[in-house]
C-alpha cells in the first residue's frame, strides 16, 4: 500500500470509529465506568480503544472464565457433558440471576453450560466451581492463574459468578483476550454461545446477549451487570474473512450497551472493508 493510501485509510477508519451520536457521547462521557475495545481476531490489530486498560468490574462476564475452565475439563476428559453436578447449600443460596436449584439436587453438565451462557445463573456458576476445584475460593484462584497464562494481566477473580466483590476487577482489553481464547481453544463448544434460548424445568429463558440472531454475523458471547459495573457485553462476530471481538463495559442501560456494541461492530466491519478496497486500488496503482 502506498503512503498516501495508508494515510487516507487511517483517517477514514478513525473517523468511522470515534463519531457517536450526541446522546451516546453524552451518556459515555458522564459514566466513569465506561470502556470499549474492538480487536481483529485474525490479526490481533486493535481497531478501537477507549479506556480499555482501566480497571472495571466484570460482573457476569466472569462466567466466561468459568466456562473456559469447564470446557477445558471437558476437553481433557475430567468431566463429561452427561455427568451430573451436585448443588451445595452455598450454591443453592446464591443471589439472582439463578435457576433456583435446590441443595442436594444435581444438574447435567450440558444444562449447566446453557444455564451459564443464556440464563447467567449464579447458583450454577458456584456449583461448577465447587465441582471442578472443591470450593469456589479455590476455583477463583484457579481462574486468576489460568487467566494470567492466557494473557489477562489485569484481571483478578474472586468468585465464579461475577456477583459483587470489590476486589474482582478486569479491563476491556483482558475480556477481549478471554473471548479470543474461548473461540481459539474450544471451537467444539463455542456453538453454545450462539443459542438464543434455554429450557429448564418447563421454563424458557432467552439469551441476554440480544445481538445473537439479530445482528448479521454475531456468534456470541456474554453480558453482565452489577451496580458497580454498569451494563457490560462481549460480542464475537464474523463476516466473510473478518472476525471481530467487541467489548463494551459500563453502559448506562442494557439498550445503550447493545446499541453501542452494534455501532462499533458495524463501524469496524466497514473500516475493514474499506481497507481491503484501498489495498486493492493501491496494488493496481503500483
Amino acid at each position: 500500500m502506498t503512503r498516501g493510501f495508508r494515510h487516507e485509510w487511517l483517517a477514514i477508519f478513525t473517523t468511522m470509529l470515534v463519531v457517536l451520536t450526541p446522546s451516546q457521547a453524552a451518556a459515555r462521557a458522564d459514566d466513569s465506568r465506561y470502556a470499549a475495545f474492538v480487536v481483529d481476531a485474525n490479526t490481533g490489530s486493535v481497531l478501537h480503544s477507549r479506556r480499555s486498560q482501566a480497571q472495571r468490574h466484570p460482573a457476569s462476564l466472569t462466567k466466561m472464565m468459568t466456562l473456559y475452565l469447564l470446557f477445558q475439563a471437558l476437553a481433557e476428559g475430567e468431566i463429561g457433558l452427561d455427568d451430573q453436578i451436585r448443588v451445595s447449600r452455598t450454591a443453592a443460596s446464591a443471589s439472582p440471576s439463578r435457576l433456583d436449584l435446590v441443595a442436594g439436587s444435581t444438574i447435567r453438565v450440558e444444562d449447566a453450560i446453557r444455564a451459564l451462557v443464556i440464563k447467567s445463573a449464579n447458583d450454577v456458576a458456584i456449583a461448577v466451581g465447587e465441582r471442578l476445584s472443591g470450593s469456589e475460593r479455590l476455583f477463583a484462584q484457579h481462574m486468576t492463574t489460568r487467566g494470567e497464562e492466557l494473557g489477562l494481566q489485569s484481571t483478578i477473580f474472586q468468585n465464579a459468578s461475577g456477583l459483587p466483590n470489590a476486589d474482582q476487577t478486569t479491563t476491556a482489553r483482558d475480556m477481549a483476550r478471554l473471548a479470543v481464547a474461548l473461540d481459539r481453544d474450544f471451537p467444539q463448544y463455542f456453538h453454545y454461545f450462539q443459542e438464543t434460548r434455554f429450557v429448564w424445568n418447563g421454563n424458557t429463558y432467552e439469551n441476554h446477549t440480544t445481538l445473537v440472531g439479530r445482528v448479521d454475523g454475531v456468534t456470541g458471547l456474554k453480558t453482565g451487570y452489577i451496580r458497580a459495573s454498569g451494563f457490560n457485553v462481549v460480542v464475537t462476530a464474523a463476516r466473510g474473512e473478518h472476525r471481530l471481538i467487541t467489548v463494551v463495559l459500563g453502559g448506562p442501560t442494557a439498550a445503550y450497551r447493545d446499541a453501542h456494541a452494534e455501532e462499533l461492530l458495524e463501524a469496524a466491519f466497514d473500516a475493514l472493508e474499506s481497507r481491503v478496497e484501498s489495498e486493492m486500488f493501491a496494488s493496481i496503482d503500483s
